[in-house]
């Protein structure tokens, strides 16, 4: 017998229908992966079936038994617990108080701290991550380990379905390891296991059986590997896939003598520890890549080419004139002309309860303000051309930003900076967490503007994207750049080797 039987579920929004007669049969001691493209109805399931909302149509049978629930502590309650893309940690709070934030250990009606402290420890160690300290402050650790975390706040319920969306998305290489040797444990333990994820290589190595949504639709059900990855990615886009990457162009390896000077020339960048002798050129109409292990200082580079770093040493040019950036406000002047696209859409890139059309035109006030006063009819005719040019997809420029699937939040993300036609844009790993169809317009986007001219530095996590995107990929180990690999060198292996600070063959 199955574990969840869900039989024609469907939820409308207004007139949208986020779910429509959706069929999925979760089995114990199965991986269950869900793939779709954001929008297609997945995360509204996942909210029905952790409790989050109520369907519309529809039922759900837990052992065979119908199932309705109220609230997410009822269906924590039944044992299904959720690891969500977006953390619901306490930044002031200890790791163990955020473990047992809703159900502490107590003795004699207070809070049982030893108790907490030794089952957190438990905790983490069934994650797999035993080396962080249960009294640590969730504030003071990467997302990386956050997002552990979240992963051993809900082990530390002792789930029979554990679901996880987009959970190893903010995850460094080892992390990823660790938990895919904590879900195999798991599902040999007996446990059923809902994973979502656009990363296709994670799909291959965990799970046993896939569904595909498309349109709110659930529209296919195979057992891992009988279909091939094309397959699979025209069954969530509904159409025929082809070229992931659009061509690049042929560029010279040097620069011709009389050649116009670089628009972005850093040389001799230090920060504290982190960042070291750093030295880089950017030219219009390029996109080089910042590659090498998570950690090694590439967000860094990016936050203190912002000016967001205080104390940094070296000199900056733009278009060979010395140009120093104070902070983020001289960053985004025409002078300058930078964008920095952040790495968390949620907290650092968006304003999730203003709408649509406030996130987008909020960097442009500036321009769209003559005399001080916003120009609405400006605003909105600007914002208009940035949905269509983004084909941003919601139901209109007034909903709030926070009710958008996570790619056309991160649409909103890049839309927002392209709104002041900056001349510079860094991107810190744009396509964490978005599916393969939206990835593959952004990196159409990100082409179409080095032709016209813009200069790009393009931080990834993902080898393939900047195989398929760069011209140039600089690798950074311990807050130095180690090696510089251009065309044909760049290659999988070569930017492993180089990440490791290999030498080259």
């Amino acid at each position: 017998m199955s574990l969840l039987d869900i039989q024609g579920l469907s939820k409308r929004y207004g007139g949208v229908h986020a779910l429509q007669a959706a069929d999925l049969r979760v089995e114990p001691g199965r991986i269950h992966a869900i793939l779709g493209e954001n929008g297609a109805g997945k995360s509204t399931l996942i909210k029905l079936i952790a409790g989050v909302a109520a369907p519309d149509e529809g039922r759900m049978l837990l052992d065979g038994q119908p199932v309705a629930f109220a609230s997410p502590a009822a269906a924590n309650a039944a044992g299904i617990v959720c690891v969500f893309q977006e953390l619901s940690l306490i930044p002031d709070l200890s790791v163990a108080d955020n473990l047992f934030l809703q159900a502490p250990p107590r003795r004699w009606g207070l809070i049982d701290r030893r108790a907490q402290r030794r089952q957190a420890e438990e905790a983490l160690a069934r994650a797999g991550a035993a080396d962080i300290h249960p009294l640590a402050l969730v504030k003071d650790l990467s997302l990386s380990r956050r997002q552990m975390v979240e992963i051993a706040k809900a082990l530390a319920r002792r789930p029979r379905l554990l679901i996880l969306d987009e959970a190893t998305s903010a995850l460094t290489a080892a992390d990823v390891a660790q938990v895919y040797a904590v879900l195999k444990r798991l599902r040999a333990d007996g446990l059923a296991l809902l994973y979502i994820s656009h990363r296709m290589h994670e799909i291959a190595e965990l799970a046993d059986e896939c569904t595909v949504f498309c349109d709110g639709r659930s529209v296919a059900h195979f057992a891992a590997g009988t279909k091939t990855d094309t397959e699979i990615v025209e069954l969530m886009i509904g159409r025929t896939y082809s070229g992931v990457f659009p061509d690049k162009p042929a560029r010279p390896t040097a620069p011709a003598a009389d050649a116009a000077p670089p628009r972005l020339d850093l040389r001799g960048l230090h920060w504290t520890h982190r960042l070291a002798d750093i030295s880089l050129q950017l030219r219009a109409g390029e996109i080089v890549g910042l590659g090498g292990l998570d950690g090694q200082g590439q967000r860094e580079l990016l936050l203190a080419l912002f000016g967001v770093l205080r104390g940094c040493r070296g000199e900056l040019l733009i278009d060979g004139r010395p140009a120093p950036v104070a902070g983020p406000h001289a960053a985004k002047q025409p002078r300058i002309g930078m964008a920095l696209i952040p790495e968390d859409r949620k907290t650092e890139g968006l304003m999730l309860p203003m709408s649509v059309r406030e996130n987008l035109s909020f960097a442009a006030l500036g321009a769209l303000s003559p005399g001080g006063v916003i120009d609405r009819g400006a605003e909105r005719a600007a914002v208009e051309r940035m949905m269509a040019l983004l084909a941003v997809r919601c139901d209109g420029m007034d909903v709030a930003a926070g009710s958008l699937s996570g790619g056309n939040q991160q649409k909103l993300v890049i839309g927002k900076w392209l709104m002041m036609a900056p001349r510079i844009i860094l991107l810190n790993d744009p396509t964490r967490g978005i599916d393969v169809g939206t990835k593959q317009e952004i990196y159409q986007l990100l082409r179409r503007l080095a032709d016209d001219g813009a200069a790009i530095l393009f931080y990834s996590t993902d080898h393939d994207e900047l195989v398929g995107c760069c011209n140039r990929v600089l690798v950074m180990v311990e807050g130095r750049i180690r090696r510089e690999l251009v065309g044909a060198q760049i290659n999988e292996h070569a930017l492993v080797g180089a990440a490791l600070d290999v030498a080259a063959a």
